[in-house]
């Protein structure tokens, strides 16, 4: 492998056109077909096997209208002294539910309901499933809060849910912005600066253009291009920096051009190799979950990574190429090879203390991921968007008027086709129960056997007690009425939905977590011939994630420092967050394990000097590490500037774990952990290291090449 990377590297930077033109092309004929023929991406939160799942099988087999989506038109008098029922406002709030009705697809525009103090209205409209709708639905609905009237209108439900798209562009350009400057400061020279920056939001590009055309094959959820474009430009731009920094060094060696980018190639790309294929492996491995859009979304994110692999190794060295010496020119800060004196000496530091900063790093550690004991799962709502979305307006009325529970009514479907009598006493049961607040009359539909309840809860869609209202329903209330009879009852909405899925992906959470911890230490024993350096490595990953757990609890649940986030109320965990995080945090974390490791190893191997190997191994990587990271945090952080909660959760908590990863993780715990074992570090059983393990070099020059790098240290 190494030899065929270094020729790549070397074709590149020699023949630099033709394989720019050769991107060039890919990306034009991607981006003409994604247009002409590219396919929306879905929004599904549904699982198989789950209770809510069979509710709306049984109401899409029936041809029910509670099947599909949902939007609701919530009105108040502009005049603050006025209510609803007036006759002025009376033939406003009319005329507006006939021009709803008119929509495109819209199946039915209820009849207006006003709260009991006559300020609120609230107009709900059932839309047919998501296959039938498209994204100008929502536009056509927007359009009703721009006509003239005396009534205040906003809008909301699932049709915002399914297609408004998170708006990052702000946190784009910041990330950008944040990781020029780095880079900047990390090269001194603007052509060196440019090149990983240019390499990366190409790479990006061409990835989220291909994803409407990968949905011939699989349903890819809306949400990926969001969390894709983080993932993306996040490894992209470190890839980069790897193999720039390689190329540099080799160049400062006296190489020509061809041979420095090829060389570049075959070592530092194949540690991008290495690193992004675990990155990879992990992210698919969230099929584990059996959720159907948590493994399109991995599939999703998985493309995005392993174009922008592709993109450091072939793209990036015929910018290389192109670039010849004058990498080096357009200079805003002088940057000399040294030996890393600064690293030298905080590796030095950490060795001789090395118990207490063990002692004092784990304790931190341990420390950040405690609150993850009061980690809730729940279902952010639209209370948690900002003030200036329709919404988290329409929200706040329909709460203040009929209360919270109102925006996350449950529908109940009812299999009646063997006992249609039993639709009465379960409408009872339901209205008594006292987490219910109201229920509607029953729809009947006698030829498909279905009947539905539109049932409110007391409580909001995010709260803990709904969740119970549920469980209750399901447990103790269907059961009573149905104990006798053939009928089946489920709760669906996109309420019990969401709870469902949370259960079922918290269920295989653990399942996940081993799988993921086995593949590391497998791996790390294959690359570093040692049993106690995986082991070790596990560990350390489980406390920087732990740790990001935690921060998420206290920002999120807790609500500290959220307004410097922009977030306005509480929210608990998606679901899906923590084992996405987890995929992610594990691949990237793998990244600077096998960065940091390998010249340890090396080193180690020609010296045998456990603690001189160690000290070798910060120096010669710490500017590397401690870059990529800042690049990583500067992206990730900048996703926080949207309004999605879950672009927040996204950004905050993987800046978080690879803050720790690269700070108290590898700057800290590793050297500390790395002197008190000695070279107990590296043993292995004879059996497995003599018959077993392969030889495995990552990101390391062959005794016949140049020796092991001196890296560079910018004055």
């Amino acid at each position: 492998m190494r030899s065929t990377l270094y020729r790549m590297g070397r074709y590149a930077a020699r023949r630099p056109w033709v394989v720019i033109g050769a991107w060039l092309v890919i990306a034009a004929l991607v981006v003409a077909a994604s247009g002409a023929f590219g396919k929306k991406l879905e929004e599904s939160f549904g699982a198989p096997g789950v209770d809510s799942q069979y509710a709306t099988d049984l109401l899409s087999a029936a041809g029910a209208d509670q099947a599909g989506l949902t939007a609701k038109v919530v009105v108040t008098p502009l005049d603050e002294k006025a209510t609803l029922n007036s006759p002025e406002l009376q033939a406003a709030l009319t005329q507006l539910r006939s021009d709803a009705a008119t929509l495109p697809h819209v199946l039915e525009a209820g009849e207006p309901v006003i709260s009991p103090d006559g300020r609120v209205g609230l107009i709900r409209l059932q839309y047919p499933v998501l296959d039938e709708l498209e994204p100008s639905d929502l536009e056509q609905l927007k359009t009703l809060s721009a006509v003239e009237s005396p009534l205040r209108i906003e809008l909301g439900g699932d049709l915002f849910y399914a297609f408004e798209e998170a708006t990052t562009g702000l946190g784009e350009a910041v990330g950008l912005l944040a990781a020029m400057v780095i880079l900047l400061l990390a090269f001194g020279s603007i052509i060196a600066m440019g090149l990983p920056i240019g390499m990366a939001v190409f790479g990006l590009a061409l990835a989220i253009s291909s994803l409407s055309l990968v949905t011939y094959l699989i349903d890819l959820p809306s949400w990926a291009p969001v969390l894709g474009s983080m993932v993306g430009l996040g490894v992209g731009i470190d890839y980069a920096l790897i193999i720039v920094t390689r190329h540099r060094e080799y160049l400062a060696r006296g190489l020509a051009v061809e041979d420095s980018v090829g060389r570049a190639v075959a070592t530092a790309g194949r540690a991008v190799l290495f690193a992004g294929g675990t990155v990879v492996i992990a992210i698919l491995g969230l099929a584990v979950a059996g959720v159907p859009f948590m493994t399109a979304g991995g599939i999703a994110i998985s493309l995005i990574v392993l174009t922008m692999v592709l993109a450091s190794i072939t793209l990036l060295p015929a910018f290389l190429g192109l670039a010849g010496h004058w990498i080096n020119r357009l200079q805003v800060r002088r940057v000399r090879a040294s030996h890393g004196l600064g690293w030298a000496r905080w590796a030095g530091h950490v060795s001789k203390h090395a118990v207490a900063y063990a002692v004092g790093a784990t304790v931190l550690l341990l420390a950040l991921a405690a609150p993850v004991l009061a980690l809730r799962v729940g279902t952010p709502d639209d209370g948690v968007l900002p003030q200036q979305r329709t919404e988290r307006r329409a929200y706040d009325l329909v709460a203040a008027g009929f209360g919270a529970g109102s925006n996350g009514p449950l529908v109940i479907a009812v299999d009646i086709s063997r006992d249609p009598a039993v639709v009465q006493p379960l409408f009872e049961a339901v209205r008594a129960d006292r987490g219910i607040a109201s229920v509607a009359p029953p729809s009947v539909n006698t030829a498909a056997g279905v009947a539905s309840l539109i049932a409110v809860p007391t409580t909001g869609p995010q709260d803990a007690a709904t969740m119970t209202t549920v469980e209750r329903l399901r447990s103790e209330v269907f059961p009573s009425v149905l104990r006798d009879s053939p009928a089946k009852a489920h709760v669906g909405g996109q309420t019990a939905t969401l709870a469902d899925v949370g259960a079922k992906v918290n269920d295989r959470l653990a399942w996940f977590i081993g799988a993921v911890i086995l593949l590391s230490v497998v791996l790390l024993t294959v690359v570093f011939r040692s049993v106690v350096v995986p082991l070790k490595a596990a560990l350390m990953n489980l406390l920087s994630i732990g740790a990001s757990f935690g921060v998420l609890v206290m920002i999120f649940q807790w609500g500290w420092a959220a307004d410097l986030i922009g977030l306005e109320s509480t929210v608990p965990i998606l679901p899906f967050i923590p084992m996405f995080m987890f995929a992610v945090v594990f691949g990237l974390s793998m990244d600077y394990e096998v960065f940091l490791l390998s010249r340890i190893r090396e080193e180690y191997v020609r010296t045998r000097d456990n603690t001189a190997s160690t000290i070798h191994g910060i120096t010669t990587t710490g500017r590397v590490i401690t870059s990529a990271a800042l690049i990583m945090i500067a992206v990730f952080v900048s996703f926080s500037l949207a309004d999605d909660p879950t672009a927040k959760m996204f950004g905050l908590g993987l800046a978080t774990a690879v803050f720790v990863d690269a700070t108290i993780v590898r700057l800290v715990l590793v050297p500390a952990l790395m002197k008190l074992l000695g070279d107990a570090n590296w043993w292995t059983p004879a059996w497995a290291a003599t018959k077993v393990l392969p030889e495995v070099r990552v990101d390391v020059e062959s005794r016949a090449g140049l020796g092991a790098d001196d890296g560079l240290v910018s004055e």
